[in-house]
């Protein structure tokens, strides 16, 4: 059972690093809007699933299983003859923009009605021929993105030729508009940085001319992903670099805060007397993904229009973090539905934001290691703000609230059969104080994530000028 856990608990590991990593390389121009709908449409499976799942209400649970476990395996292998890297220079088109809206308004419609149909269900016995149809417009909202790839299938493509004389026209001006600043950052790339033996040999002309068609070749690998000389890092190398551990422990202290609340979720909607925790459960899936999707349009805007660091986006959702686990310190009326979109929110945007800030800041070369590194933050923040903080905590206020009935139940016998907390099996905390500390520290916490977010922004402010004044130029 232990290699079963832990196969089955990393098994999305393999799909994240696969899908970010080739979607980067594909991107490289749209990293936030990419990253940040990969993300989303993987943080909202738990929701999609629970749904197929009502609509097969078997009693044969080995079928089920038997379908998870073969099910993600054969459309891996499907993807295998269908995905490979294409360069960015070559996936740019002006109509790009256009299209990512569309695929946002898919998620932001598809979030909508996944939040009517929990709704629905929770409140409302419904036939399963409805629960069917509820599910089949499902599954064409999530299939609906593939227009895109169809409308370019079926559009003409454009003349080549004339492409390409514009391109190396445009490419060559802005080569050598960026020759002439001392300021420039150095563009290192093995494809052309060799200096051909024979352009020596040719006329001064030509030689300028020859010259100018390889720095046109640097802009143009530039623009496709290519880094800069403070990016490929390897994982060593980013493991000694500052900037590297500062957005680590951020996303450990934002991050697991977010996480420890998404365990503990159902004792503390009972704490402050909600009997169901399903609702929240559910919703807090889909504001995990509005999270993601947000989280990367948001970033996205503050690199490319502002060229200003994308971790200023991570420290708003902390923020935002930080006000959702008072209110649930707080507990007051309304608190666990505020707290709870808070707090999925941006627990959301931290998967949105931060890998594609590692991409920029370290390169894409090995982004997968370096990814698959920082995710590590989860589970430690877990472990500390839910294991250790949350759990601790809890249990203390349980067993305080259970001496004081005991002793009530001693002065008064009769209250003994009124008191479930006496019951045989693990004690229950009941009212604001279960959570209160733990709600005040974690938000804390959030408060420091935001301000090593801050530090990141100052540090990489410069970095980020550079690499996108020129991109956009």
């Amino acid at each position: 059972m232990c290699v079963l856990l832990f196969v089955g608990t990393n098994y999305s590991t393999y799909f994240n690093t696969a899908s970010l990593v080739t979607c980067i390389q594909n991107f490289p121009k749209s990293r936030g809007p990419t990253v940040g709908i990969l993300k989303a449409f993987s943080g909202l499976t738990s929701a999609i699933l629970t749904q197929i799942y009502a609509v097969m209400h078997t009693p044969d649970h080995a079928t089920l299983i038997f379908m998870v476990a073969v099910g993600p395996a054969l459309v891996a292998i499907g993807l295998m003859f269908v995905i490979r890297p294409v360069g960015g220079h070559e996936q740019a088109r002006p109509s790009d923009n256009n299209y990512f809206m569309f695929i946002y308004s898919i998620c932001l419609l598809l979030a909508s009605y996944l939040v009517g149909v929990v709704l629905v269900q929770d409140f409302v016995q419904l036939s399963d021929r409805v629960v069917v149809l509820l599910t089949v417009i499902l599954f064409i909202l999530l299939v609906s993105p593939i227009v895109i790839p169809v409308t370019f299938i079926l559009s003409p493509k454009p003349e080549h030729p004339v492409e390409e004389a514009l391109l190396s026209e445009t490419l060559i001006t802005e080569a050598n508009t960026l020759q002439d600043k001392e300021d420039q950052p150095k563009v290192i790339l093995s494809e052309v940085e060799e200096k051909p033996e024979d352009i020596d040999s040719l006329p001064a002309s030509d030689s300028r001319k020859r010259i100018a068609e390889l720095q046109a070749k640097l802009v143009q690998a530039a623009a496709r992903g290519k880094p800069h000389q403070w990016e490929n890092f390897t994982l060593m190398q980013a493991l000694v670099n500052t900037d590297f551990w500062l957005i680590w422990l951020s996303l450990l202290l934002g991050a697991g805060s977010g996480l420890a609340v998404i365990d503990n979720l159902g004792q503390m909607s009972q704490a402050v007397g909600f009997k169901d925790a399903h609702i929240f459960v559910s919703l807090t899936s889909i504001w995990n993904f509005l999270g993601r999707v947000g989280g990367g349009y948001l970033s996205e805007i503050i690199v490319r229009e502002h060229t200003y660091p994308r971790h200023i986006a991570l420290t708003i959702a902390q923020t935002l973090m930080a006000a959702g686990l008072f209110l649930f310190a707080m507990a007051w009326p309304g608190t666990m539905y505020i707290g709870t979109f808070l707090v999925g929110l941006g627990y959301g945007a931290h998967w949105a934001i931060v890998p594609a800030a590692v991409s920029e800041l370290f390169g894409v070369k090995h982004f997968g290691a370096m990814y698959n590194f920082l995710t590590i933050a989860n589970p430690t923040g877990s472990l500390i703000f839910s294991g250790l903080i949350v759990s601790n905590i809890y249990d203390y206020e349980a067993e305080k609230q259970a001496h004081r009935h005991q002793i009530s139940a001693l002065l008064s016998p009769q209250l003994l059969h009124n008191r479930s907390l006496l019951a045989d099996g693990p004690l229950k905390c009941e009212g604001p104080p279960c959570f209160f500390v733990s709600s005040l520290t974690m938000s804390v916490f959030c408060i420091m994530g935001a301000g090593l977010s801050l530090i990141v922004v100052h540090r990489t402010k410069r970095v980020y000028a550079q690499f996108y004044q020129s991109i956009n130029t």
